[in-house]
């Protein structure tokens, strides 16, 4: 295992070229780079937040590996407009259960100039999505969901994944669920600038201070949803 020593200057400027040069042959020119200071930093964060944030969630999962815990820098362009074949940030994932169908996980996204650290989901699956609804028709469970998400916001978390204009056809719920079925999705984060300990060791413990803050709402959906 490879001691976590920090994503360093050379990670954000690989990003920031990668930015700016977003092109296979810039990519394969600079492979070492990507590497160097984008792979290898990200397995030893990996390797060293991993235990600290199973203190969090003891059930969570974690792997030190592109396609696990490390997302591939490939975009998939697919189905996009935006033809760019690589992601210039670094975006890595823990969950719980399976990775594809977790209805909750911590999430942390590096860019050249900042910093996106979250919990929760970026999409249900069709399973974890009619449970979700199934929760919020039960008073004590979508107020407690309520209760949670303000708090989040009045301490300055973005709350996310909300895609819907009505409730589902069907749906009773109640008051302190009125906005909560309109999500599809459901996560909170907070983007902030690069801080020092970006470039240290202590970017670990940084990452579990914060995602501490964001657990309940990870308990709530791995408690209700899964």
């Amino acid at each position: 295992m490879t001691d976590f020593r920090g994503f360093g200057p050379k990670t954000t400027k690989f990003l920031r070229d990668l930015g700016r040069h977003n092109e296979k042959a810039w990519f394969d020119a600079h492979r070492r780079e990507y590497e160097q200071y984008y792979l290898e930093p990200a397995k030893a964060f990996v390797e060293a937040v991993g235990p600290k944030l199973q203190k969090l969630a003891p059930n969570l999962v974690w792997e030190p590996r592109v396609n696990s815990s490390i997302f591939r820098v490939n975009r998939d362009i697919r189905f996009s407009k935006d033809k760019t074949p690589y992601k210039d940030h670094i975006d890595l994932w823990f969950w719980e259960g399976n990775r594809k169908t977790a209805p909750s996980g911590f999430f942390l996204r590096i860019r050249d100039k900042t910093v996106h650290l979250g919990a929760g989901s970026h999409g249900f699956s069709k399973e974890a999505l009619a449970s979700y609804r199934t929760q919020l028709n039960d008073a004590d469970a979508a107020k407690s969901l309520a209760s949670l998400v303000k708090r989040l916001e009045r301490a300055g978390y973005e709350v996310g994944g909300k895609t819907y204009k009505k409730a589902p056809a069907g749906f009773i719920g109640n008051a302190a669920a009125a906005d909560l079925v309109l999500h599809s999705a459901l996560w909170a984060g907070v983007e902030r600038k690069l801080p020092p300990e970006l470039a240290s060791s202590k970017f670990a413990t940084y990452c579990v201070r914060e995602w501490r803050k964001l657990a309940p709402l990870h308990r709530w959906l791995m408690d209700h949803v899964a």
